[in-house]
């Protein structure tokens, strides 16, 4: 069936998620896990890398302040100031003389009061010159008279790079001051190429005047590296694009800064390298992945067969069942749920052909509006009091009948009668309360409220006169006897419910209405009526309709003290 079709692939989708769900969560938690590992890795990398070039750049620092120092003693730097103006010459020349046996690309020499004496690269302009001056004052002011700091000189360099600075004493002799030496170590491309290497991460170096920074130095190659606006920090570390190509990246200051801006180291390490011994795992996690994917949809489509066809085979038989079909069942030879629900539907099948038996032999034996009113009050003893039209039809001098004609003719013929006289009763919305003998007791307005009982009991008593008149001429033609009956019909107020005992019990009703019923049926044997169906008074004064009657006056009924108000109903008006 196509919704069992439906249901397999929606079964077969619904495994194959989950499947999928299962490895995708296992292939997303172990690559998160892995660039966690990785980040983590590389930020480990990075701070030491940090305390390499922090170390690194104060170890060159304190080797240069300690040749500098040593530079006081020295003859030719002593004859400098044996004079009031230093020759500004000598001065070059012997300061060229020592930038190269110190191996810095810059020294200046600058008086006590901050004036420039000399420099190794000619005369430099005030602003070139005020980051000296600017450490010459710190150092002036410091416990041990000397002074470092970060600067970008574009004067030192035709590019402009960044330089760490070292300003240091001369004395003529200790503790007198005659000047101050300033030396700036480059930190270029040499300088991050051997940093690299020792913390083996990549090194970028950015300078900015303003927010943004730019890189003037690069282990990436400075067409590849990206300006950066990072806000500087210990914990600034982020993954930037280099070419394309994330690398996790922590930047440091470089501090004190002595010229205007801003400047920086960047720290890099390549994350995808940082992660390619770890790649392996994750492609064999998500070849795993898609195998069980189709693992997993090959198996749910074999589950969905064998669960779509026994579910077919279920709603199948429940049509069955719904055609009224008990006999059939369901062979379903599984020992799962599904072989279970099926035993039960069997069961079920079972139950509801016992249930149709009962119903059948109940309808047989009481009226449906009886049956309805058993089931809903559950077969509990008692009733209650209501206005109904008792009607009782019997049949005249059937005993000498019965006695000309054998027992089974007997029974045949009386079926006959009663099945016709029923059937009328129950076209008007009566009831049959009772077959007594060859009569009939049938109640209208009971238990299922009729407001037009009493119109309803009359036109029943005039159609099985009709009625009665079509059995007597087919009797006639099989040569039979006719049949006679007298009805009568009484309206009043009674009691309705189930009377008997807990076991065994007959709904039916009960009252001084149900014996005038009765006692007006015997009526109609006294030949001075001459009709054969009587109702009362109060069937009359009941009854909505109009009908032709006789008034017969007041009759003295048997087991009453007071005479009853009888009418022979002839037929309708």
């Amino acid at each position: 069936m196509p919704q069992f079709r439906r249901y397999g692939t929606r079964l077969l989708l619904l495994f194959a998620g989950v499947v999928a769900a299962a490895q995708f969560a296992d292939y997303l938690l172990v690559t998160r896990a892995n660039r966690r590992n990785a980040v983590d890795r590389i930020h480990e990398n990075l701070v030491k890398g940090a305390g390499l070039f922090a170390r690194r750049v104060d170890a060159r620092l304190q080797e240069l302040s300690g040749r500098a120092a040593l530079m006081s003693d020295d003859y030719s730097i002593r004859q400098l100031f044996l004079k009031d103006q230093p020759d500004p010459a000598t001065v070059r020349s012997a300061l060229r003389s020592y930038s190269v046996r110190m191996g810095v690309p810059f020294m200046t020499l600058i008086s006590p009061e901050g004036v420039r004496i000399g420099d190794t690269g000619g005369p430099l302009p005030e602003a070139a010159l005020k980051p000296f001056q600017d450490l010459v004052q710190v150092a002036a002011a410091a416990e041990d008279p000397k002074a470092t700091g970060f600067a970008r000189l574009p004067q030192a360099s035709p590019d402009g790079k960044l330089y760490a600075l070292l300003v240091v004493p001369i004395y003529a002799p200790k503790p007198e001051i005659v000047a101050w030496i300033g030396l700036a170590m480059p930190i270029d491309q040499r300088f991050a190429l051997e940093l690299k290497s020792d913390a083996q991460v990549e090194v970028t170096f950015y300078y900015g005047a303003s927010e943004s920074m730019l890189p003037v130095e690069s282990t990436l190659g400075l067409g590849a590296t990206p300006q950066t606006e990072t806000p500087l920090g210990d914990s600034a570390v982020v993954t930037v694009l280099v070419a394309g190509e994330p690398y996790v990246t922590a930047y440091r200051p470089l501090l004190p800064l002595v010229t205007p801006g801003r400047a920086a180291i960047a720290l890099q390490r390549s994350l995808r390298a940082e992660l390619a011994p770890s790649l392996p795992l994750e492609r064999f996690l998500l070849i795993l992945l898609i195998a069980s994917l189709i693992a997993a949809a090959l198996v749910a489509a074999v589950l969905a067969r064998n669960l779509s066809r026994p579910l077919r085979s279920l709603a199948e038989h429940t049509r069955v069942i719904a055609s009224g079909d008990y006999a059939t069942r369901l062979d379903l030879n599984r020992a799962d749920e599904i072989g279970q629900l099926a035993a039960a539907f069997n069961r079920m099948s079972d139950g509801l052909a016992e249930r149709d038996r009962v119903r059948d032999l109940l309808d047989k034996n009481v009226s449906p509006e009886v049956a309805a009113q058993l089931m809903k009050d559950g077969g509990a003893l008692g009733g209650e009091e209501r206005e109904v039209t008792v009607l009782f039809v019997d049949l005249r001098s059937f005993t000498r009948l019965s006695e000309s004609l054998p027992p089974r003719e007997v029974l045949i013929l009386l079926n006959r009668y009663f099945d016709r006289m029923s059937g009328i009763v129950e076209i008007y919305h009566g009831i049959v309360d009772k077959y007594i003998g060859d009569a009939i007791m049938a109640i209208f307005g009971a238990p299922v409220t009729q407001p037009g009982h009493a119109d309803n009991a009359i036109l029943a008593a005039l159609e099985m006169q009709s009625a009665l008149a079509r059995l007597n001429a087919e009797l006639a033609t099989e040569g039979r006897a006719k049949l006679s009956f007298g009805i009568g019909i009484n309206t009043s107020r009674i009691i309705a419910g189930n009377i008997g005992s807990s076991r065994r019990l007959n709904y039916s009703v009960v009252g001084d209405g149900v014996n005038v019923a009765a006692r007006l049926q015997d009526l109609t044997r006294m030949s001075q009526f001459k009709a054969d169906i009587l109702v009362s008074a109060s069937t009359l004064k009941a009854a909505r309709g109009s009908y032709r009657v006789r008034d017969l006056g007041a009759a003295p009924v048997r087991g009453r003290d007071e005479p009853v108000e009888v009418f022979a109903v002839e037929g309708p008006a």
